[in-house]
């Protein structure tokens, strides 16, 4: 069999890939195994994987690949979110460059334009996951528009709303003025910027004076209802009950009170704008207030502005101070630091504005998702992160669920009239028309007299019942498939969607079924780029990961990226970690040849003693790192599994195990040591397999030959067995004195091909492994001894408290010169000299001592210089003789 020299991942994982689809390992059903059910998070459809999302799914199919070899019943759902706010902005903008609009071409259209673009992405993330080698069931594809899906997110609409959970209402919401729809808290981010706190007079109706407000919106003046100050802030309290009038409008309104205001910030008084500002909302309600709206959709100012219509809110804010100074009502400017608030998906500045939404009620139905994780019927790892959820649960607000977009799932809501209240909530147009009739008492209501909503719903609003409705486990709550693969196993999600998602299952999944939705939750850690920002499809700070895999390949990129996964930890992404797992596939390949390379001896029945001592150290040592692998993998310690997996194969089967075994040039190996190799580099795939599932099939495939049913995908995992740790511990010395022995060659430049003879006092517990000593450390002779031998031509060595000698020919002896003696002098020497030299630099130091002491470290100083100088040129002659 002709075996590349090279390892090519291109040819092999497209191939792999390719076998394992047409045999159908990825595919599941009910069964009579245990289930073992992951959920794919599903990427937005807004473009290419980021390596977040490599991190993800790596993790997600290393999990599926050890539950399929450790015989349970695998199904991992791949699936797509809709993404409604940045699919639609990405379409609005594709549009915009041909000289379109969704509002021309009307919403019909602008959908199909959107499904195309959904299309065209849903294919490019789904060979993305291919070729990265997850072993997902192609035929459960979801996505969060299919019809199963969204005829779940109606039914639980409607039933919601039947309930009386969601409810319609005017709340102070968070705008984003670009994509032009409300936006949930959690999709607001913050940045401090510095701005400024402008102070402004408004006069007090019927007086001569004025009070003065501090504000950094002044361009909310116009939705101004009132000013307002603490009730026990003495320096206002003249003002009670009075009226001021806004400047620029000329409008009155009342002077107030309320504990709400801070009398430090400013000065002490607070303008009362309850269409742009929750807490002024709350006030507002409170004392019966007007509301004010001043802004269009896209945050210019409307008709209740007066001059100001139409223009850009920054660009009124300086276009107003320049009138309010005009009017000598700008009392001062200060300079100011403030938290901005942005919109997460389109990065515009976020305003808070008051409108009509549709909300659900969050707080009752959080007191059974928050118990879950309290009496670890839910775990989360790391477990640092109950802390946030619980925090998070406790400040519960409703969640506003609807977006003012058209792609989305349209809220089922019809209207036949023009009272608020002349609303049903149905499935459909034709139910819809049958309820309006009934509840208008009007039988001769006409369908083209009922509108639809035309708002959608929140994104995460389909997404929040996905371990249910990927089941169709809404719809039809007691069929097969949600009986056995509900409540999943494992959730791998990022940290930073604990809210938009993770909490709102948990919720979701004791609601509808009164059952968890997942058993644990794994953390992952934020992928950040060398500017510390996380990397995300809308800062583009992704290398391609396709361009990643095509230049190491997939199962390099897995591994490298997984040594740096511990749970939770946010890391930098440097595309060297690929490097770092390219070099380990081309060890293990070079390993699998060297193996492959060898003659077998069929009729040669014999166990060299040194292979015999190998083959029983290996078996002992697999199955110890079996134990301490499985069980960092069990507490989610990836990176740490690998680690000791990666030193495994590294050094303990390539550098060690090989070597030993390895006949002399030119002769065959045994049949009995040959088989026990295989079967022990077979073992050593299977546990590399979920990391690196494309090299380790592939050598395994190339090992023997093998059925269909032996593939290593569905080959059973190795089951653990005890060790004896005593030989671990003597195989450990006797690595160690071979190790020594071979730095002692190195430093005093003696040929590997010249013998030399071992001595060694005590007896240890190395001594059965002499025969494996004598091979990698090319000894003639191993010799015990009772008392030490002459030094003459002796070089010594201590391992612990045992002390160890070779005997050297005259060449390399010496004159009896230890040169790592003198290394050892040397180094001690530079030790001593930045000690001196510490003091000497320590100004304190310097003048407290007195004068002789100082001197005496000044010569101290010279003199240690003197010995490392004469040192270091002695071993210097010393080296050059031996050669």
């Amino acid at each position: 069999m002709d075996i590349p020299i090279k390892y090519d991942p291109k040819s092999v994982e497209k191939r792999i890939y390719h076998h394992w689809m047409n045999e159908n390992y990825f595919f599941s059903l009910p069964g009579k195994k245990a289930p073992y059910t992951i959920l794919m998070p599903p990427p937005n459809i807004t473009g290419v994987l980021h390596i977040g999302h490599i991190l993800n799914n790596t993790i997600q199919d290393i999990l599926i690949r050890y539950a399929r070899m450790k015989g349970y019943n695998p199904c991992w759902i791949p699936g797509m979110d809709h993404a409604s706010i940045a699919t639609e902005a990405k379409v609005v903008h594709q549009l915009k460059e041909k000289g379109l609009s969704k509002i021309l071409i009307g919403r019909e259209k602008f959908l199909s334009h959107v499904s195309e673009w959904s299309e065209k992405h849903k294919n490019i993330i789904l060979n993305q996951l291919k070729k990265l080698g997850c072993s997902c069931d192609w035929n459960r594809v979801q996505f969060t528009m299919n019809n199963k899906l969204s005829k779940s997110v109606t039914e639980v609409f409607i039933d919601l709303y039947n309930q009386g959970y969601i409810y319609r209402g005017y709340r102070v919401v968070n705008w984003d003025p670009e994509a032009k729809t409300t936006i949930s808290d959690e999709e607001v981010f913050y940045r401090e910027q510095k701005g400024k706190l402008f102070y402004i007079k408004y006069p007090i109706e019927g007086e001569k004076y004025f009070v003065t407000i501090a504000t950094t919106r002044p361009e909310t003046m116009f939705g101004d209802t009132a000013i307002c100050f603490h009730p026990d802030d003495n320096r206002y309290f003249h003002l009670k009950g009075k009226y001021a009038r806004i400047p620029i409008i000329n409008r009155l309104i009342p002077i107030i009170q309320d504990s709400y205001v801070d009398p430090s910030f400013g000065s002490g008084c607070l303008k009362i704008t309850p269409a742009h500002d929750i807490n002024d909302k709350a006030i507002a309600d409170t004392y019966h207030l007007e509301i004010i709206d001043i802004f269009n959709e896209d945050a210019t100012l409307n008709e209740k502005c007066l001059h100001y219509q139409g223009m850009d809110r920054f660009e009124v804010r300086k276009n107003i101070i320049k009138e309010l100074s005009s009017l000598e009502v700008l009392s001062k400017v200060d300079n100011f630091n403030q938290k901005i608030g942005f919109s997460e998906r389109t990065k515009t500045v976020v305003e808070q504005k008051l409108s009509l939404q549709w909300f659900l009620k969050m707080k009752k139905m959080s007191i059974p998702a928050v118990e879950a994780v309290k009496n670890g019927e839910i775990q989360f790892y790391p477990s640092k992160f109950k802390k946030i959820y619980f925090q998070w649960m406790d400040k519960i607000r409703d969640w506003n669920i609807s977006r003012q977009l058209w792609w989305g799932h349209r809220i089922p809501v019809y209207y036949y009239g023009n009272s608020k209240n002349d609303f049903v909530v149905a499935e459909n147009l034709e139910q819809a028309l049958i309820k309006a009739k009934i509840k208008s008492h009007d039988p001769h209501l006409k369908e083209n007299e009922i509108r639809q909503e035309s708002d959608v719903l929140d994104t995460w609003f389909s997404s929040w019942i996905l371990p249910m409705s990927v089941f169709d486990g809404i719809i039809h709550p007691h069929n097969r498939e949600i009986s056995y693969y509900y409540p999943t196993e494992d959730l791998v999600t990022g940290s930073d969607i604990l809210f938009f998602w993770v909490s709102r299952m948990i919720m979701a999944g004791f609601f509808f079924r009164k059952q968890k939705p997942f058993k644990r939750v794994f953390f992952t850690g934020i992928v950040r780029d060398d500017k510390n920002q996380k990397i995300s499809k809308s800062l583009n700070n992704s290398p391609n990961p396709v361009d990643l895999i095509e230049k190491y390949g997939a199962d390099a990129v897995r591994m490298g990226i997984m040594l740096r996964a511990s749970a939770g930890k946010d890391f930098h992404f440097e595309e060297n970690i690929c490097l770092l797992g390219r070099n380990f596939s081309n060890k293990i390949w070079n390993a699998f040849r060297l193996i492959k390379s060898w003659k077998i001896e069929e009729k040669n029945k014999d166990f060299p003693e040194a292979s015999k001592k190998a083959i029983r150290w290996f078996e002992n040592r697999f199955y110890h790192v079996l134990e301490i692998f499985e069980k960092n993998f069990h507490q989610y310690k990836f990176d740490e599994s690998l680690m000791i997996l990666y030193k495994l194969i590294w050094n303990d089967f390539c550098s060690w195990f090989l070597e030993i075994i390895k006949p002399v040039f030119g002769k065959g190996i045994s049949k009995p040591v040959y088989s026990n190799t295989i079967k022990w580099f077979e073992n050593v795939l299977k546990l590399l397999h979920p990391y690196m599932p494309f090299l380790s099939e592939e050598i395994w495939s190339l090992l023997q030959k093998r059925t269909r049913e032996e593939a290593l995908i569905i080959s059973s995992w190795p089951k653990k067995k005890s060790y004896n740790q005593k030989i671990l511990v003597s195989f450990e010395k006797a690595v160690q004195i071979i190790s020594q022995i071979r730095s002692i060659r190195n430093k005093m430049n003696i040929p590997y091909k010249k013998s030399l003879v071992f001595f060694y006092m005590k007896e240890g517990i190395e001594k059965e492994y002499h025969s494996i000593i004598l091979k990698l450390a090319n000894l003639s002779q191993i010799i015990h001894v009772l008392k030490k031998p002459k030094k003459e031509q002796f070089f010594s060595f201590f391992l612990g408290t045992d002390k160890y000698f070779l005997y050297l020919d005259r060449k390399y002896s010496s004159n009896k010169i230890d040169l790592i003696q003198i290394e050892k002098k040397i180094q001690y020497f530079y030790n001593l000299l930045s000690m001196i030299r510490k003091n000497l630099s320590n100004n304190k130091y310097v003048k407290s001592v007195p004068k002789e002491i100082l001197l005496k470290e000044k010569k101290k100083e010279s003199d240690t210089l003197k010995k490392i100088v004469h040192l270091e040129e002695f071993l210097k002659r010393k080296n050059k003789n031996l050669d």
